[in-house]
């Protein structure tokens, strides 16, 4: 073994765009740290900026719902064979896992068999469904890093060492700013309908893989229209997400059918939250994203029929937004599957902007879940946690 000052290497592996994003604030904050350190692993765009050798892309293998894993199939067993590649060859002085469970865990398989210390950042929603996985995580995993008030105690229940690091979505430098107002009226670009002479925007945020984007964003067309007809002073923003084309996002629109005013939007989602009165958003970080704004929402999910009946069976939480799990709480409509139509989601809109005082209610329901999430600092918390793991494992403290 060399000295404390050789170079480390960290294999890496974030299989979403979300995980992707939070893992590049991660090795930005190990570097700041650490200057003797490699990256290398399956990611995106994100990491790829961040200076990580992204051997495989990570939108190959990312998939929501279970059966919709079966044309991915391919991609998924080249992943894998691609990480016990890199385990067995490269031998890395750490592995940081991100998210995306059902690939990472069996290459933690693999970096257990070599030996190879596992941190895991952006827990498994195990206490969501299939909550028999956390042994197999205690086995598997050395360190966890969860990003939810409540799941540090539930992985401490279980013997599986953990730290509440808080939630990465408050690193943004984006955030620091946004300002409801004293009053709690909003600003001038996203007011309420009730005391403002001023059009709404209202976001459409479709996800960021294809599949949700053909399965979710007709029907928000759909919304946009009917909502336009009836306040065609609305405009409608709709999120293109960089894992996404932005070509196939405009065919999807237009085979839907577009009469609302609706534009385009390829920069930062962020703009969106501080621009719209109100966003229809796929399930997932980005609702949890919409509440850090303030911005109320109306979330919708879409999966096969038979990931949605094998879902039902086994998950064991009364609401499928982040936002509504960590209010403990409906804040926000929650529309799953056939309730996922365009007329619903129009229909859940209209009754929220047509109540007077009903986006302020939202609004301050809201502004309790940034408090619950720990505060900013999260990628540096992880970032001492790899760091200490790479010193201790190094000198033989496993």
């Amino acid at each position: 073994m060399g000295s404390s000052d050789d170079v480390k290497s960290v294999m890496i592996i974030a299989g979403e765009a979300s995980g992707d994003m939070h893992g590049a604030k991660l090795v930005r904050a190990m570097w700041n740290k650490r200057k003797k350190m490699v990256f290398f692993g399956i990611g995106g765009q994100a990491l790829k900026n961040t200076g990580v050798n992204v051997l495989m892309d990570s939108s190959l293998i990312s998939v929501v719902g279970i059966t919709e894993i079966v044309p991915k199939i391919p991609h998924i067993l080249n992943g894998m064979a691609l990480a016990r590649e890199l385990l067995k060859k490269i031998r890395p002085d750490l592995l940081i896992l991100i998210d995306f469970p059902d690939f990472n865990l069996r290459v933690a398989e693999h970096a257990k068999k070599l030996d190879i210390p596992v941190l895991y950042y952006i827990s498994p929603q195990i206490w969501a469904w299939r909550p028999g996985r956390v042994k197999k995580i205690g086995n598997l995993v050395d360190h966890v890093a969860v990003i939810l008030p409540f799941e540090e105690k539930f992985y401490r229940k279980h013997n599986v060492p953990a730290t509440f690091v808080g939630h990465p979505l408050l690193d943004s430098g984006h955030i620091c700013h946004i300002d409801p107002g004293s009053n709690g009226s909003g600003s001038s670009i996203r007011p309420d309908n009730e005391n403002s002479d001023n059009p709404l925007t209202i976001g459409l945020l479709p996800g960021s893989r294809d599949r949700e984007v053909t399965s979710l964003l007709p029907d928000m067309i759909r919304a946009a229209n009917i909502i336009g007809k009836k306040h065609p002073e609305i405009r409608f923003l709709v999120s293109v997400a960089p894992s996404v084309e932005n070509r196939l996002v405009k065919e999807v629109a237009e085979q839907a059918g577009i009469s609302a005013k609706i534009d385009f939007w390829e920069k930062g989602v962020e703009e969106i939250f501080e621009q719209s009165a109100l966003v229809i958003a796929a399930s997932g970080t980005v609702t949890l994203q919409s509440a850090i704004y303030k911005t109320p929402m109306v979330v919708i999910y879409k999966v096969s029929f038979l990931s949605y009946l094998i879902g039902r069976l086994m998950i064991r939480v009364d609401h499928i937004s982040l936002v509504n799990l960590i209010a403990e709480a409906r804040i926000a409509p929650e529309l799953i599957q056939d309730e996922a139509s365009g007329e619903n989601i129009a229909q859940t809109v209209l009754n929220i902007i047509d109540t007077p005082g009903r986006l302020n209610i939202m609004k301050r329901q809201l502004s309790g879940i940034r408090n619950r999430l720990g505060g900013s600092g999260a990628s540096s918390k992880v970032a001492d946690i790899a760091i200490d793991m790479l010193h201790k494992f190094h000198m033989g403290g496993k």
